[in-house]
């Protein structure tokens, strides 16, 4: 269940760090409270999950998802530029986090 929680806390993080880009430097009111709002469900719930798993790899699983997950919706919606330089970063910060988890580290 622990990695559900680190799961969705890590897709909270992907809508703060969008929302934070489109605040415009905390000056638009909605997409600064959301901001607020998804900052702090994705850090309270990384709280909770690191009360079962250990601290590396949660962290890892958090922020992998958090960055290929910003990265994407940019370059998605936001019109960020897609290169096969940032697509296979993507792909190995996935990778990282897949191995740090199959390396035995985590319970």
């Amino acid at each position: 269940m622990a990695w559900v929680i680190i799961a969705v806390a890590g897709s909270f993080e992907t809508a703060f760090a969008v929302l934070l880009k489109m605040s415009h430097g905390l000056t638009k009111l909605w997409p600064t409270a959301g901001f607020a709002v998804c900052a702090l469900i994705s850090f309270g719930l990384l709280t909770i999950a690191l009360r079962e798993l250990e601290v590396g790899p949660a962290y890892a699983v958090w922020t992998g998802i958090g960055a290929t997950g910003a990265a994407t919706v940019g370059m998605m919606f936001l019109g960020d530029t897609v290169s096969a330089g940032k697509l296979v970063s993507i792909a190995l910060i996935l990778a990282g986090i897949v191995g740090l988890n199959l390396s035995g580290i985590t319970p």
